[in-house]
């Protein structure tokens, strides 16, 4: 069994990161808080590095969490905007590292696969999936998706460390027919 454990998720930008922390207990997610940091306000693009590193440090002080899931960035178009969200994502990186919590970072095809089913999932959908599954209310529903986006990274890794085929440590196949002979047709 999996130890109760807290998971704090990051979407990385420059403009709105949205963050999501889940609280596991008895191997069950639940929402502890979801939220944006707006740093559209900001004109000097590092003093919105500076910020992102201070929200972060202020969550994982606040919260303590076990993990950072963080989502990486995917390639647009734009260079330059490529550019500024690996940025961010390394300054939210820093965080975490400089108080020693484990990163693991998913694909955004991997978190909407994760929820959804479906690689191609509009946001609308994750933050819909999000809403039934861990029952969040209505009035907790915020209209920015990247708090939803943050908060589908947690929930992603949680799924993928909650597998109970990777709690058993199997090997390989040979060690899993080895441990589970009964489940082998001749």
């Amino acid at each position: 069994m999996i130890k109760d454990r807290i998971i704090l998720g990051i979407d990385p930008g420059t403009i709105v990161m949205g963050y999501g922390i889940l609280i596991i207990e008895e191997n069950k997610p639940r929402l502890e808080t979801m939220g944006i940091l707006q740093l559209n306000k900001f004109d000097d693009h590092y003093l919105r590095l500076r910020k992102i590193f201070e929200r972060v440090t202020g969550l994982i002080d606040q919260y303590n969490p076990d993990e950072l899931a963080i989502e990486t960035p995917f390639f647009g178009k734009n260079v330059q905007s490529m550019l500024k969200l690996g940025r961010a994502q390394g300054v939210a990186m820093s965080a975490a590292l400089n108080r020693d919590i484990p990163i693991f970072e998913y694909a955004p095809l991997k978190i909407k696969m994760s929820i959804t089913g479906n690689g191609n999932a509009s946001k609308e959908q994750v933050a819909g999936m999000l809403q039934r599954f861990l029952h969040i209310p209505d009035d907790h529903m915020l209209p920015q998706l990247d708090a939803t986006d943050g908060l589908a990274a947690a929930l992603c890794h949680y799924f993928q460390t909650n597998n109970p085929v990777l709690e058993k440590k199997y090997t390989g196949w040979k060690d899993f027919i080895a441990k589970h002979p009964g489940k082998v047709k001749k």
